[in-house]
């Protein structure tokens, strides 16, 4: 059977092999649906069907193995091209994005071979165009990746720009106020609280940057295991939170054990996200609470807020990094906040780290709650662990 028929005749299997391989491209991949997967592989696969039969010149022959015979992805994109945005947009890997069609060139040779009697030159030649087809395919989508991925990085370096400039001016004015000498104790302690608050922001956003970049590079983020109260962790990110929220009360209640062995410095980043999220979109007036519990083998955590109901839609984005809720969203709170789009991504890469899971619901009775569960690990072989570390902590 010729190889354009074939992949036709096949195009069931064939997906079914793309979307199990596609599993295996986690984390990206670890939330998506069936149909997210498979995206446009039906429609790639069709496209490199009819370029196979598709009468072509030596000419063009010659220009597409020169990565020369690209179509105009902004005017007319390709399934391929659209493809390579939409990974890209779900933060799948240049990498991860070639070996899906890496793949999928051997599964349809590895499917088409074994029904050939002989290897023929007709047979050759549809081998042929069905790499150059391939090839051509995978070049279109990591055209469009690449373009997504360097405007992303325009806008991070923007928002970036944008966000320090607030608590940079902050801390300038302290700086002017103090160089006139001021003795008055009580604008000396107001100027005090700004410039810590400035800091503390600026510090958020530095180890948000950070823990991206070690996860953008692959190497994961790092812990460090000792044995941890959780319980304490979660009293010091609530001062942190209230330094850089003063308007906002934060309300704490633990109960049961809480101590196993967990990243204090990491935790500690990661409940500061949660609670610095929830005063920025939460309701004025109204409390963030914030509960731990032992459950089951591990220790639960939950983040509330009382703000407007978080859309479906969004609920599924926003661990993303980059990803920035609008303001008719959340109730067009006009508190200074930091748009980085990057807590959410982070915190929930820390809960992955300690082999942990992070999850949000949003109704109008309830409002919208972060739920973190921290497995235990079994107790520690390592020498020195044993008594219980205490805070402060590095933010």
């Amino acid at each position: 059977m010729r190889l354009d028929l074939f992949i036709n005749a096949h195009m069931a299997e064939i997906l079914a092999e793309w979307e199990s391989f596609a599993e295996t491209l986690g984390p990206a991949a670890g939330a998506m649906t069936p149909m997210a997967l498979r995206d446009h592989a039906r429609e790639i696969l069709e496209a490199v069907a009819l370029d196979i039969k598709t009468h072509q010149t030596r000419q063009e022959q010659h220009e597409k193995s020169q990565g020369l015979a690209q179509e105009d992805v902004e005017e007319k994109p390709s399934a391929a091209a659209i493809h390579g945005a939409l990974r890209q947009a779900s933060n799948f890997s240049l990498t991860q994005l070639s070996s899906e069609f890496r793949a999928l060139r051997a599964s349809v040779l590895r499917l088409w071979l074994p029904t050939l009697t002989e290897m023929s030159e007709a047979s050759s030649y549809e081998m042929v165009r069905f790499n150059e087809a391939i090839d051509q395919a995978l070049a279109e989508s990591i055209v469009t990746y690449s373009k997504r991925a360097d405007q992303t990085r325009e806008l991070f370096l923007a928002i970036l720009g944008h966000d320090l400039r607030a608590p940079l001016a902050t801390m300038a004015l302290a700086g002017d106020l103090l160089a006139r000498d001021i003795t008055d104790p009580e604008v000396l302690a107001q100027v005090g609280a700004r410039v810590r608050r400035s800091a503390r922001l600026m510090g958020s956003m530095v180890d948000d940057l950070l823990g991206y970049t070690r996860t953008q590079l692959g190497s994961g983020m790092p812990i460090a295991l000792q044995l941890t109260n959780v319980k304490l962790v979660c009293e010091a990110t609530i001062e942190d939170a209230s330094a850089t929220h003063p308007d906002t009360r934060f309300v704490l209640s633990a109960e049961g054990d809480v101590t196993a062995e967990f990243d204090p410095v990491r935790l500690h980043q990661l409940f500061v996200n949660l609670l610095v999220n929830a005063a920025q979109y939460g309701t004025k007036g109204e409390p963030v609470t914030m509960a731990v519990s032992p459950e089951a083998g591990c220790v639960l955590i939950e983040v509330n807020n009382k703000g407007d109901v978080i859309p479906a839609e969004s609920l599924l984005t926003i661990f993303r990094p980059l990803v920035q809720l609008a303001a008719s969203e959340v109730g067009g709170d006009a508190r200074p906040s930091t748009s980085l789009g990057l807590g959410l991504y982070v915190a929930q890469e820390i809960a992955m780290a300690h082999g942990g899971t992070i999850d949000v619901t949003s109704t109008p009775g309830s409002g919208t709650t972060f739920t973190v569960r921290l497995p235990k690990p079994p107790a520690s072989l390592a020498t020195g662990i044993g008594q219980e570390q205490t805070l402060p902590l590095a933010s």
